[in-house]
């Protein structure tokens, strides 16, 4: 991109305030920019000037499960179809860790948190070890592709490197980079975080697949022939990834997508629970839920809409393609947003004082047509880390890491 046709992009939505700086730049710097607005998605600023940016929910109906009990009863022909389709190597890991662990007071990714006492254990060490567990049962490697962020990219690769890859099979271990959103104003002017660098996040949960396909990566998973990719969240220290009685379950009933759940502690657990919108399969967040949705419960005094979603889906790798080219909706979200102000000074808000924008992967199951709702039992496979003290912190998980017999 020349600088005339930066400036005729920027000048067509009012954002010409990022070449201010132009004159002060050297040549590597202005070479960055100018990338950088080449990459930018304009059309993501209309969302500020809408009233919420956010599509109406339809028609919102419970979604039961695959209990616990009935996955029991067909637990040998689930595992033995699970089995059978990961030594093929027809399902691949998709690790979502672009985060930072910064609200647990780590400055590093948020895989790097030493989860142990007695002994070094870091999150994304436990997670090799919980993948090693059906690599040992399956004796085939499972191709694992990890989302960092241009944040965390440089200390994850650098940190797997140090760690021996945690004695995983390195050339099965695949590295992309999440695509990045501008970050904007209460106005809709993008924030500029240095006089070269616009201010931009992580593009939300959603992102996964479409930067997975921009890093080239979709060409190696049809290469190796996988069919399923499993995606999980780096916070949870219990997650069972390629979990052969999932995918089994998930093939043998014939869906294209399966996610795993627990069953509420209580009516108002903040999780997204898993239901139908307008008959497919749909996730609502418990702030969207009404008073009557909590509360509501069938016959037999069960809540309706009981699933919460942990962050671990099975998708189907063919349909996920097909629906690639239809947009996800974008989310806007208040967040506080470093930039620099009109003096050129670094300034860290206290409160919010603009918009991220997001794309979730709530939506992508909203996109497939059926979705397996699979039970887990929370205490063995839901032990998230998103605190520093508390519910969902390092202590709580700790306590269930030791009911489990993980030693740390």
């Amino acid at each position: 991109m020349t600088l005339e046709q930066a400036k005729k992009k920027l000048s067509a939505v009012g954002q010409e305030h990022l070449l201010r700086y132009w004159d002060e730049l050297d040549e590597e710097q202005r070479s960055y920019l100018l990338e950088q607005i080449e990459e930018l998605d304009t059309d993501l600023l209309q969302l500020v000037q809408d009233e919420s940016g956010e599509t109406p929910r339809g028609k919102l109906e419970p979604l039961g499960a695959l209990t616990i009990d009935e996955i029991q009863k067909n637990r040998h022909r689930y595992e033995s179809v699970g089995i059978q389709t990961l030594k093929e190597r027809r399902v691949g890991a998709v690790l979502l860790a672009g985060g930072q662990g910064t609200r647990l007071g780590l400055d590093k990714p948020k895989g790097m948190l030493n989860v142990g006492v007695e002994r070094e254990l870091y999150l994304f060490g436990q997670l090799i070890q919980n993948m090693l567990h059906v690599v040992d049962k399956t004796g085939k490697w499972i191709p694992l592709f990890i989302m960092t962020s241009e944040k965390n990219h440089k200390d994850t690769v650098d940190f797997f490197e140090e760690k021996g890859y945690f004695g995983y099979e390195r050339k099965y271990v695949y590295f992309f980079v999440q695509k990045m959103a501008p970050s904007v104003g209460y106005d809709g002017k993008i924030f500029m975080e240095e006089k070269y660098k616009i201010s931009s996040s992580p593009n939300g949960n959603g992102g996964w697949f479409i930067s997975l396909e921009k890093a080239g990566l979709l060409d190696k998973i049809s290469e190796m022939g996988v069919e399923w990719l499993n995606v999980f969240s780096v916070d949870n220290v219990l997650q069972k990834i390629a979990d052969p009685v999932f995918v089994g379950a998930v093939i043998e009933n014939g869906c294209v997508c399966g996610s795993k759940v627990v069953a509420k502690a209580d009516p108002n657990e903040r999780v997204g629970v898993l239901c139908l919108e307008d008959g497919k399969p749909s996730i609502v967040e418990y702030y969207e839920m009404t008073d009557e949705m909590i509360h509501s419960r069938d016959e037999e005094g069960k809540l309706l809409y009981n699933y919460g979603v942990i962050l671990n889906y099975l998708f189907n790798v063919e349909v996920l393609t097909r629906i690639m080219n239809q947009n996800l909706p974008n989310h806007i979200v208040e967040k506080k947003i470093p930039y620099i102000n009109d003096n050129a000074e670094y300034v860290k808000p206290e409160e919010p004082n603009g918009y991220k924008f997001e794309t979730l992967v709530l939506d992508m199951i909203h996109m497939m047509d059926n979705c397996l709702s699979f039970e887990v039992i929370r205490d063995r496979e839901f032990a998230p880390i998103k605190n520093a003290t508390g519910v969902d912190s390092l202590e709580s998980a700790r306590e269930l890491m030791k009911k489990n017999g993980i030693e740390f």
